[in-house]
């Protein structure tokens, strides 16, 4: 099942201007009527009008709730990713509210309709096409928040990134500063944010590096802090999602160093916790800035240095064993998705 393509959503307008769109478009509506006679060209006029704006008001939110991915059909980790961003509950709420909104739309456009083939005077006419139109405006005064809430919601998930699952994914997780994001660098062709402060990254971002023509997916999640989950704020959450619900591997860095900003305590009771979180997954962990080490941790297995290259393609053997994507027992039936290319003779 592939991610969803957050950035694909197209921009959600304002109450104020889908009616705008929908009141100008429908003003010109008038010239397309021809009719020698008044009262049925009028007639004509105001249907025309009520179902224009009626339609580009509804084509407009029913668009939102199309394009929108619906929850139930994403990923268990794009889930956990949109409800720790912005909440299931609310983006479930919003688009639910939006398609009443279109439906009750449709619905006033109708009854307008019927209402002025039974009228009998051209001032009716006039006025059925307003009172439409000042019930299409209440209609979207009252959805106005869940449009607002979609359009704020739009832009936090444009940051998420889209996770592959045809192909081999490695979460990389950590306390704050042990190096996560400079390894990630290191490693692969992705350039995750960096800065100095206690969450180096503010959300997730993805880079990758490619074996044998395939792609392993690098998740590079926010610092998590050695506290209960209740009080873990929205970007630990987006960590925990990641964790939880995606990857083939987690990479976990340790920062043995006397520099490090988390005590060594603290780091391996957070890696016990994420252990019970992923017990299914195999765990590599990893000692993160060898080269401000005066002498090796004890028990420290593999020590990596994204400022020297130190241990750096040794690491990324490893994964690729681990992951073991490339294997093949039968070659004459090799796996579905298999990356290959294919030449003319």
């Amino acid at each position: 099942m592939a991610s969803v393509e957050w950035r694909r959503i197209p921009t959600v307008l304002r109450t104020d201007e889908i009616l705008d769109k929908a009141f100008r478009r429908a003003s010109k509506q008038p010239d397309t009527v021809e009719d020698p006679d008044k009262y049925h060209r009028v007639r004509k006029q105001m249907n025309k009008m009520v179902q224009s704006a009626a339609s580009v008001i509804d084509s407009t939110l029913i668009a939102y709730v199309e394009l929108w991915p619906s929850l139930n059909a994403l990923s268990p980790f794009d889930q956990a990713l949109v409800d720790a961003a912005v909440g299931n509950d609310e983006y479930r709420r919003s688009l639910g509210t939006i398609q009443w909104a279109a439906e009750r739309v449709r619905s006033i456009a109708g009854d307008t309709q019927r209402k002025i083939l039974r009228l009998r005077d051209v001032d009716g006419f006039h006025q059925a096409r307003r009172a439409a139109y000042g019930r299409f405006s209440s209609i979207l005064d009252q959805v106005s928040p869940e449009i607002e809430w979609l359009g704020a919601a739009r832009d936090t998930l444009r940051a998420l990134p889209s996770i592959d699952s045809m192909e081999p994914c490695i979460v990389v997780a950590g306390s704050p500063n042990v190096g996560k994001s400079a390894l990630i660098t290191a490693l692969s062709s992705g350039e995750p944010e960096v800065a100095a402060y206690p969450f180096t990254t503010k959300q997730l971002h993805l880079g990758h590096f490619t074996h044998r023509r395939r792609k392993y997916q690098m998740v590079d999640t926010p610092g998590l802090l050695d506290r209960p989950m209740s009080e873990r704020n929205s970007i630990e959450m987006q960590a925990i999602a990641a964790l939880e619900n995606v990857g083939d591997v987690l990479l976990f860095l340790i920062d043995h160093t006397e520099s490090a900003t988390t005590p060594i305590e603290e780091q391996e009771h957070l890696l016990q916790e994420v252990r019970g979180l992923i017990s299914e997954r195999p765990i590599l962990v990893v000692h993160s800035k060898s080269d401000l080490y005066q002498s090796s941790p004890e028990g420290a297995t593999l020590m990596v240095s994204a400022e020297s290259g130190e241990g750096v393609e040794e690491l990324r053997s490893i994964l690729v064993e681990m992951i073991a994507a490339d294997e093949v027992l039968d070659p004459l039936n090799l796996p579905e998705n298999w990356p290959r290319e294919d030449t003319l003779e």
